[in-house]
């Protein structure tokens, strides 16, 4: 395949794959523009899909168009090309967040190829999970899959647990009465809807999950405070097994490769059994997100929290139409 030219087919079906990534909301922030001339993808951020109030600093943004640039390399590592990335490969360009050259054959990046199953099976999982412990072996070879993007990733115990759940509870009562969370969720939930009749993006009221009657996972409550029909209530696991996402810097850069590596750890803990959610709410307030880092080197920034266990796979969530998310050049 790398000695032949990219058809439309081929692009739309790598953008396709990059496109099947978590977002904060399933807001989608990316836009994709491929150059047949240098056979270069463009990955974009889309400024009409910003969350002015949970991500002011456009952290999520980046994180969420870094999953997708993850999900793009591993396509093209699966397609037998190699993706030759740049990060911000403009400084003048702040929308130009990564381009992906694919030259060939392969090279250097065969176990990314390897996660290509994972990319439309991971879906966000709100729903509870067992109280079983995730091997020892597991959570070393995700650790290893963040620390190959440049990142870290830890499972807090103890009283570091226990202090990242009370600072995850804070956060969503905050949310629960905080006029712009409530915006921000008004716009990117859809209640009421029937899956076929959905929007392309945002969380549809078949993807918040139960009611949380009890236990300690912490979940954000998508119905915002709004009464759904139907829906019902469960307890959660007493136990979460919580990991910590961070990088050593805090620039946008540092964003794009948390994307990276968050996603290429999910996809990982999918293929290894495990189901997956996010716990962001702490990290949309920043008196609450500096407390989240490890408490014995005092170092490092938190980027993403997640849950993880064994339970009930999620619902896949809407995407946006192909004609909306790739221009070809």
């Amino acid at each position: 395949m790398s000695a032949q030219p990219l058809s439309q087919d081929d692009v739309t079906a790598l953008v396709y794959d990059a496109s099947a990534a978590p977002s904060m909301h399933n807001a989608q922030p990316w836009h994709f523009r491929y150059l047949r001339g240098s056979r270069t993808f463009h990955v974009r951020a889309d400024p009409r899909r910003i969350l002015p109030h949970a991500d002011p600093d456009l952290c999520a943004l980046h994180i969420g168009c870094g999953a997708a640039l993850l999900n793009l390399r591993v396509a093209a590592v699966h397609g037998g090309w190699h993706p030759l990335t740049r990060l911000l490969p403009d400084p003048r360009d702040t929308e130009l967040l990564a381009s992906v050259q694919l030259t060939g054959p392969e090279g250097g990046e065969s176990e990314l190829g390897a996660l290509y199953p994972a990319i439309h099976t991971r879906h966000t999982s709100r729903y509870p999970f067992e109280e079983r412990e995730i091997p020892e072996a597991v959570r070393t070879a995700l650790g290893d899959a963040a620390r190959n993007e440049g990142a870290s990733l830890t499972f807090p115990t103890g009283w570091h647990l226990q202090q990242v759940l009370d600072l995850a509870r804070e956060a969503e009562a905050r949310n629960l009465t905080d006029r712009g969370s409530g915006e921000d969720l008004q716009q990117w939930t859809h209640s009421g809807v029937p899956f076929s009749d959905t929007a392309a993006e945002g969380v549809p009221e078949y993807a918040f999950g139960p009611r949380k009657l009890g236990g300690k996972a912490p979940m954000r409550d998508f119905a915002g405070g709004r009464t759904v029909a139907g829906r019902d209530a469960a307890e959660f696991e007493r136990h979460p097994h919580l990991a910590l996402l961070s990088t050593a810097r805090d620039r946008p850069e540092d964003w794009l490769r948390a994307g990276q590596a968050m996603e290429r750890v999910l996809l990982l803990a999918t293929l290894k059994g495990l189901s997956s959610s996010f716990v962001t709410q702490p990290l949309e307030w920043p008196d609450l997100r500096w407390p989240l880092r490890d408490p014995v080197s005092g170092t490092g920034h938190v980027q993403m929290v997640l849950r993880l266990g064994y339970g009930p796979p999620g619902p896949a969530t809407p995407r946006r139409p192909m004609r909306e998310v790739l221009d070809i050049d």
